[in-house]
């Protein structure tokens, strides 16, 4: 049965991926190379600084040069004004149809409906939110994830044990995932730690797990909703000198590299919910292209089925 307890969150700025330098902005904020330009369309992913969006931002870079599609890529910094901000910029730019990742479903809504409003097609991926105006959403069956990543906390504890979700419930990718997780314990004998929120910081993750394990020292897993979670309970759970697993989710090079190195990072990242960022941004391409060619889509959602990575397939995945 899942008992609810509460966990401080502390403050921080994240840096999780700093490969996205300002050279690799700037050419992103640019039009890709894209042939013949046949359509201009605008993109904006939650944060160049997560390398899970510099991987959707290839993918669709990839598949827009190829189908020669004029294609914008830019960010929001996870911030709901700033995306506001971006598709306003792409609509006056005379993007034809617009695709972005809605980490804060509410605060993007009304951006999308003025842009739709204005005549220009929208589309989400990653994560959606609730409006007529999308055409297409694409993204990682979350809740399925979540499910997994449930699975997976009960494989590394036990009848009686705690174990923790570190959640970022303003994103609707992540609140899916949380659910998924919570539908999987609530009939097991699991006390289930999980009311806070990391807002996609790895600071604040890892003061999250530094107050869970204060509260619960013997907790025995934890499942992070994304991989600067894992990251930031990885620094609180080894300064700890505690046993608890990590199952984090995205499938980042990073949480590959933790789970491979068994002697060291792997002792305690134990087990990966894998999406697939890069099929993400080629077919959220692939569907706005069809719409505007052909004037219909596919489907209305596009889910692309998680996996697991752990130590029994990691060497697989590098």
């Amino acid at each position: 049965m899942v008992s609810t307890l509460f966990v401080g969150c502390g403050g921080g700025n994240d840096s999780a991926d700093t490969s996205a330098d300002a050279e690799t902005t700037e050419k992103t904020e640019e039009s890709a190379d894209a042939g013949s330009g046949s359509h201009k369309c605008g993109f904006v992913v939650g944060s160049f600084e997560h390398v899970f969006y510099q991987t959707i931002r290839d993918g669709i870079e990839s598949k827009a040069k190829e189908l020669g599609m004029e294609a914008i890529v830019t960010d929001a910094e996870l911030d709901p004004n700033i995306a506001t901000n971006k598709v306003q910029d792409l609509t006056a730019q005379g993007c034809e149809a617009i695709a972005l990742s809605c980490n804060d479903a509410a605060g993007v809504k009304p951006a999308i409906e003025n842009a739709d409003a204005e005549g220009v097609a929208m589309f989400t991926f990653d994560c959606s939110t609730d409006s007529e105006a999308i055409n297409c959403f694409v993204g990682t069956d979350n809740y399925k994830g979540g499910q997994l990543g449930g699975q997976e906390l009960l494989k590394y504890s036990e009848d009686g044990d705690t174990v923790g979700i570190i959640c970022y419930p303003t994103a609707s990718s992540c609140l899916d995932r949380q659910n998924g997780a919570l539908d999987v314990l609530k009939d097991e004998d699991r006390t289930v730690v999980y009311d806070n929120d990391y807002q996609g910081d790895a600071n604040k993750a890892q003061e999250i797990m530094e107050n869970m394990l204060t509260a619960n020292p013997d907790m025995a897993a934890v499942f992070c909703v994304g991989d600067p979670a894992a990251t930031g309970a990885l620094a609180a759970i080894k300064a700890a000198g505690s046993d608890c697993k990590i199952i984090g989710f995205d499938g980042n090079p990073e949480a590959k590299e933790a789970i491979s190195d068994t002697e060291g990072n792997g002792k305690w990242w134990v087990s990966e919910i894998a999406q697939n960022p890069t099929l993400i941004g080629e077919t959220i391409v692939e569907q706005m292209q069809k719409y505007l060619d052909e004037g219909k889509v596919d489907a209305a959602e596009i889910p692309i089925d998680p996996y697991v990575i752990d130590a029994s397939n990691v060497a697989d995945e590098m």
